[in-house]
């Protein structure tokens, strides 16, 4: 897992040791453009920053002398037993990041023992992600104000092999990305000879683009391209964000999806429990990454209180500002029955395609191992409140945190 043919314009693939190498490494192979997709979010930043800053108010808490050496760190997720706590989260053109980005990913993700999170908006079709593979991985859908096209989705889905569904419900409307607006990446994007010349200088990048046409929106439409791109967004603005959406549209799709369930988006436990109620399997507490609603709570602030209030009835999943595999430890200690992670495995795919990917989950694997056997435990399931303390002047608490 170690010895992996990194481009050699990195010049130094010793370095890439921890995920932020690989957003260093990502923002250099990468134009400004596509790195302000990739790395940006809503306004003013607040979310995102809390989204890691959220993690400085635990600390971890050691047992000496317990003999545990190699901690076991599979779970089950949707019925489907994984090696590692660690999804992939879905993440929309990822094409932009690497051409050949989703069907890496599905690779990289059952090489380590667990499973991806399939885009709606993904660069390919989630048909092509399915034969990429040799199991059934996760659909995540945006319920659209056409029923008839969400309808469709999920019958492509269920044909393609898919057994699990995440509907996303916190983007009722795009989130103010006012990074991603400097730098022309608008709907359509806007190009100046300074963004121009940024793209020339990273050739590669602008080959695999005009030769491989898979930017994004391959579900939404049927051909590829920046053009094709362009217009599946689009199409996803007006059809998929629609501030209408209600339980309702929650309901149908539970009624009309044969396999397993979760609704991601989710910061207040009585969202969580009404989802739990409706008959969803579990819920993702998320705030989109900080690229929706700037202010939002951090994710990490919010799990207690959903895992207090659904977590003996339904799976809780995390997704929000894992960095290192002490995060993904406090998380789980907190409740999460497992994580998910975005931008990190899109640095990975930047940097190096299926094998950066499948780097970046090993660097997680090794940093949760050591961690574990550092806090003394022998393994994920036996984490609890009892390894962690809230830090000193923190601003975390045993206690529910107050309802957003």
């Amino acid at each position: 897992m170690h010895a992996f043919g990194f481009d050699v314009r990195l010049r130094a693939p010793e370095r890439l040791i921890s995920l932020e190498d690989y957003q260093r490494a990502a923002r250099r192979v990468l134009p400004r453009m596509v790195s302000s997709f990739v790395d940006g979010g809503a306004e003013g930043l607040r979310t995102v920053a809390a989204n890691r800053a959220a993690f400085d108010d635990w600390q971890l808490v050691p047992r000496l002398l317990v003999g545990h050496d190699t901690p076991r760190l599979g779970v089950t997720v949707a019925g489907t037993p994984l090696a590692l706590p660690v999804l992939l989260a879905p993440t929309g053109f990822t094409g932009l990041s690497r051409w050949s980005g989703d069907r890496d990913a599905v690779r990289a993700a059952e090489r380590c023992g667990t499973r991806y999170c399939v885009s709606t908006a993904a660069s390919w079709t989630l048909e092509e992600i399915a034969e990429a593979g040799t199991t059934d991985h996760v659909f995540q859908l945006y319920p659209t104000g056409t029923a008839g096209l969400s309808a469709e989705l999920l019958r492509r889905a269920r044909n393609a092999g898919y057994r699990t569904l995440m509907v996303t419900a916190d983007v009722p409307v795009m989130g103010n990305r006012e990074g991603e607006r400097r730098e022309g990446m608008g709907i359509p994007p806007v190009l100046t000879p300074r963004r121009l010349l940024d793209v020339a200088r990273h050739p590669r990048w602008a080959a695999a683009v005009v030769r491989h046409r898979r930017v994004g929106g391959r579900n939404m439409v049927d051909e590829g391209g920046v053009a094709a791109a362009v217009r599946a967004a689009e199409l996803q603005e007006r059809a998929v964000m629609q501030a209408e959406l209600s339980w309702d549209d929650l309901a149908w799709m539970r009624d009309g999806w044969p396999g397993r369930m979760y609704l991601k988006g989710v910061l207040r436990a009585e969202d969580a429990s009404r989802a739990v109620d409706l008959g969803c399997d579990g819920v993702v507490v998320s705030n989109h990454g900080g690229r929706q609603l700037d202010g939002a709570p951090p994710s990490l602030a919010v799990l207690p209180e959903v895992v207090g209030e659904v977590g003996d009835r339904a799976e809780v999943l995390f997704d929000g500002g894992i960095r290192r595999g002490s995060d993904v430890v406090t998380a789980l200690a907190l409740g999460a029955d497992a994580v998910l992670i975005g931008r990190p495995y899109v640095h990975g795919l930047a940097v190096a395609g299926q094998r950066g990917v499948e780097h970046v989950l090993e660097i997680l694997r090794e940093e949760i191992t050591r961690t574990l056997v550092l806090l003394g435990v022998a393994g994920v399931a036996d984490l609890d409140r009892s390894h962690l303390r809230p830090a000193t002047g923190g601003h975390a608490s045993t206690d529910r945190v107050p309802a957003y």
